[in-house]
Formats: structure tokens, C-alpha cells, sequence
């Protein structure tokens, strides 16, 4: 069977998952869920995604996931390769975390009714495989789950998680104390009605489309999808991008990033382009650039003139490390050029 093509367009919204390799866990424990949510706050950062929903299981997770650039597949290749050379440098394994290709389900995000329903599927997801016992539990009682964010004050929440979107599809108008009751209880009697033969019944014919199709909307929505991918663009900021456009996006804020590091530094390309190759502005221009974008190894060897990528990706590690030493300084200085 021909794979369904990864679809990119500004605000795009995704349900994605992956399963562990030979349906092996990949999380053998809460210091590998924590790895997993760091390495995607990461992901975050370097992609601008929004997060509105996510549940880790043990051997697999659902993200529900905006895009406002067109940057699905880039961000994907490094957040999952990432976490895969972490989980196993961690294990001392080798080889692959994942079992194939990630699934990753376009939505029409303007419509409440499929929100809701990846909403209430993430949610639910540890009901469904047993690890929260209806009725004798509370839903939110799973803490590997954004449930008990969302049911949590905004300042207890990480920052990348969004739950506006979410909120709304489920009818709930505010993020206060009474919004949030609301929306635990509406998620509370979701179980009870899966607990029904006829519930879950119900609940599973909505869900089959999650796991089988390769989007979630109205006919008109697939129209758009279908326009997207036979060329007709109109309408559309972007549509499906080869591989040579995603990196050229991907190098666009790059650049823009280099501007404003050299700016702050007081250089120019000129005075980059003839200094040493591993001095520090060079190794915390690389380390900013590299956090903050998918521009690769490769392009950063060359546009900062620092030699092999092998000792670039080292030079960056040097950095990334570095909480207290000598790059402390420039490291905070850079960072204040993103506010």
C-alpha cells in the first residue's frame, strides 16, 4: 500500500503518533517520559509548534499539534531522532526507538467537533488500555497525560502546552477555576459513557478515523487537502514540500537568527567568515542557531566557517552544556535577541 504524503501548509493542525519497534516500550520509565517531554519542549522551541494535547504510554504517544509554519516533517526527523540517540545513549542500546514511519493525521482544526474528539481520545487513552480504572479512578489520576495541566492553574502548566483549543471544542468559554471543574467533569463522564456497551460502542466509531484515515474533517476540508496535493494552491500560503523547500524554510530563519546573533555580537559576515574557527561567538552562534532551528550540521559548517561538522556538532555539545562556565554570558545575551 503507497504511503499517504505528509501535508504542510501554515496553521496546519496534526494528531501524531508512533509506537515502539517491534511493539517494544519506549519508556522504561518517569526518567524517559521526562526525556521525552524536555526533548519536546526542545522541539518546541526550535520549531515555534503549539502543543495542545499529549499522552504518553509505554510503548507509544499521541501528540495533538499545530504548526503555524510549514515545518511538520523537519521538526519530526529531529524531535524523534533526538529523543531515539538520548533514550539509547541513557540504555546503553543501540538502533531504533520507533517502528516506522510516525502517523500523523491532518485535522480541521476550525471545527469543534474533531478537536473534541482527539481531545477526548488523548485524554482517554489510559482508560482505554486499563491503566485508569473507571470508576474507581479519576480520569486525571494518570499523571502522563496533559489532563492534570489542563485541569491545573496556568502557572503549573509547561509553557509550550496550550489549552485553549482544546477548551473550546469541549464548550468550555474560560481557563479559570470553574472552566476547569467543567471540563473534568465533561472528561468524567466521558469514561462513564465508555463504561456502557453501547458508550463505547459510540465512542469507538468515532475514534476508528484517528487510527485509519489520514485526515479528520468534512468532505470540503478533504477538498482542500486534495487541491493541496493535485497543485491547486489558491487559497494556501504552502502545500506539500519537497524536501529542498523544507530545507530552505528551515535555513530562512537561519539566517535571520545569524543576523541577529551577529548584531548582538558586533560583527559582521565578513569578520565571521575570517575568524577563527572555534572561537566562542562562532561555538554560541552555532549552539543558538542549532537550538532554535532545524538548519543542519552542514549548513552551519559553512555559513560560520567552522570546519568539519563532526567538530561543529562537538562545539555545540560543548555549549549546550555549559551552564556556568565561560559561554554563561553569551548564551543569556543571545537568548534576550528572540524577546
Amino acid at each position: 500500500m503507497a504511503r499517504h504524503p505528509r501535508i504542510e501548509y501554515e496553521g496546519a493542525m496534526y494528531h501524531t503518533m508512533a509506537r515502539g519497534d517491534r511493539g517494544e516500550s519506549i519508556f522504561r520509565g518517569d526518567d524517559d517520559r521526562n526525556l521525552f517531554l524536555d526533548t519536546l519542549e526542545e522541539a518546541v522551541d526550535r520549531t515555534g509548534w503549539v502543543i495542545h494535547a499529549y499522552v504518553l504510554m509505554t510503548n507509544h504517544y499521541h501528540l495533538l499539534m499545530g504548526t503555524p509554519e510549514p515545518n511538520l516533517v523537519a521538526g519530526m526527523k529531529w524531535f524523534q531522532g533526538t529523543y531515539t540517540q538520548r533514550f539509547n545513549a541513557l540504555h546503553r542500546l543501540r538502533g531504533h526507538v520507533y517502528q516506522g514511519r510516525y502517523k500523523a493525521v491532518v485535522i480541521d482544526g476550525d471545527e469543534k467537533e474533531f478537536l473534541d474528539r482527539i481531545g477526548t481520545y488523548i485524554h482517554l487513552n489510559p482508560m482505554r488500555s486499563g491503566l485508569v480504572r473507571v470508576g474507581e479512578e479519576h480520569v486525571r489520576s494518570y499523571p502522563w497525560s496533559s489532563l492534570p495541566a489542563f485541569l491545573s492553574s496556568p502557572r503549573k502548566r509547561p509553557g509550550w502546552l496550550k489549552v485553549s483549543a482544546v477548551f473550546w471544542s469541549a464548550g468550555i468559554e474560560r481557563d479559570n477555576a470553574s472552566g476547569r471543574r467543567a471540563y473534568e467533569e465533561y472528561m468524567e463522564e466521558k469514561a462513564l459513557l465508555w463504561k456502557t456497551r453501547r458508550g463505547r460502542k459510540e465512542l469507538e466509531k468515532e475514534w476508528a478515523g484517528l487510527r485509519r484515515g489520514w485526515y479528520l474533517g468534512y468532505e470540503t476540508f478533504r477538498d482542500r487537502l486534495l487541491d493541496m496535493l493535485g497543485g491547486d494552491q489558491t487559497g494556501h500560503k504552502s502545500t506539500v514540500l519537497s524536501g529542498t523547500e523544507r530545507r530552505e524554510h528551515g535555513e530562512s530563519r537561519a539566517r535571520e537568527l545569524l543576523a541577529r546573533g551577529l548584531g548582538m555580537l558586533g560583527m559582521d559576515a565578513e569578520e565571521l567568515a575570517n575568524s577563527r574557527k572555534g572561537i566562542p561567538e562562532k561555538r554560541v552562534l552555532a549552539w543558538f542557531i542549532k537550538r532554535h532551528t532545524t538548519a543542519n550540521l552542514r549548513w552551519l559548517s559553512e555559513e560560520l566557517n567552522m570546519g568539519h561538522i563532526a567538530n561543529v556538532s562537538a562545539m555545540i555539545t560543548e555549549v549546550e552544556k555549559d551552564e556556568r562556565g565561560k559561554y554563561r554570558r553569551l548564551k543569556k545575551r543571545m537568548v534576550k535577541t528572540l524577546k
